[in-house]
């Protein structure tokens, strides 16, 4: 197996707003990025349990032409909150760097 911090080229999180976040997953070869979309580890379903939020609240795009996936949330709290830890939303992508990936 395989880690997705290991297949993919860049894993990033940022704010796409105050209100949301979004993740970036893109990959250098289009055999990584079949594999992991054959694999099913990354889906809807899977970030939303990762990230404790509904699934209908996960919007999750593949790009085959970039070879990249993009997810997007609600921020657990509006950036700048008293309780928002990550002002930037820079820190959020490290639980899918870990994320195995089946051979």
């Amino acid at each position: 197996m395989a880690k997705l911090g290991d297949l993919a080229r860049l894993i990033r999180s940022k704010n796409a707003g105050p209100f949301t976040l979004t993740f970036d997953v893109m990959f250098e070869s289009d055999n990584a990025y079949q594999a992991v979309l054959a694999a099913n580890v990354l889906t809807k379903a899977s970030f939303a349990k990762l990230y404790n939020v509904p699934k209908d609240e996960v919007l999750f795009f593949a790009h085959d032409t970039a070879k990249a996936i993009k997810i997007s949330i609600p921020r657990p709290y509006v950036q700048g909150d008293r309780d928002d830890g990550d002002a930037y939303g820079g820190q959020q992508h490290a639980p899918l760097v870990e994320i195995e990936v089946p051979a």
